[in-house]
């Protein structure tokens, strides 16, 4: 869970920090504190996750299921999304007098629910893989939570301190990106290679 939280929890902190300064902390917090919700309700539906897995119709010989089309438009999402920080990071400041653009805290929420429930499918389906018993399950979402609702401050404030791992998260979200549609496509590529990747 933890492990899977990597990328929520990267970005939540970029998008947290186009917040004015007094209202990162509560982005943050409340940011996570709905991905645990999002979490323990999936977990208490899985009958409604295994119908994720039914297919639906197919394309070119792959059967599309609900899942698939949930990591396909998440992707899509995090691609957008990654890159038009990146794009607003290089390009968006052409004039010395232009600072970069203050988001509202509405509409950060809205975008970190949004990933939340991608994030969040994916965090269920592996967590019911590994363990039948739906207490297990839920202590260890509360527990992983709760350690990136620690770590999520240090991490958010050591991003936006250094411009070169800010690039280096967003490339990263991108890779996590691709790696959604690839699941989306029925192409699956292990989070090792991407973790590692990264941190070569």
């Amino acid at each position: 869970e933890i492990v899977l939280g990597i990328d929520n929890i990267i970005f939540i902190s970029i998008l947290s920090n186009r917040l004015p300064e007094h209202q990162r902390r509560r982005a943050r917090t409340l940011g996570l504190g709905l991905a645990m919700f999002t979490r323990i309700g999936l977990l208490f539906s899985i009958s409604w996750i295994a119908r994720l897995t039914t297919e639906l119709f197919s394309v070119l010989g792959h059967g599309v299921t609900g899942r698939d089309l949930v990591f396909l438009v998440g992707g899509l999402f995090l691609i957008w999304k990654a890159t038009q920080e990146i794009h607003e990071r290089l390009e968006g400041q052409t004039h010395e007098t232009k600072g970069p653009a203050v988001a509202t805290f509405s509409s950060v929420i809205t975008q970190i629910i949004l990933l939340d429930v991608v994030f969040s499918l994916d965090s269920v389906i592996t967590a019911v893989g590994m363990a039948n018993d739906l207490a297990v399950m839920i202590i260890a979402v509360v527990i992983a939570v709760g350690i990136m609702m620690f770590a999520a401050g240090p991490v958010s404030e050591f991003v936006e301190n250094h411009p070169t791992v800010k690039m280096l998260a967003l490339a990263f979200l991108i890779m996590i990106g691709v790696s959604l549609l690839a699941d989306g496509l029925g192409q699956h590529i292990p989070n090792g290679y991407i973790y590692f990747a990264m941190a070569f």
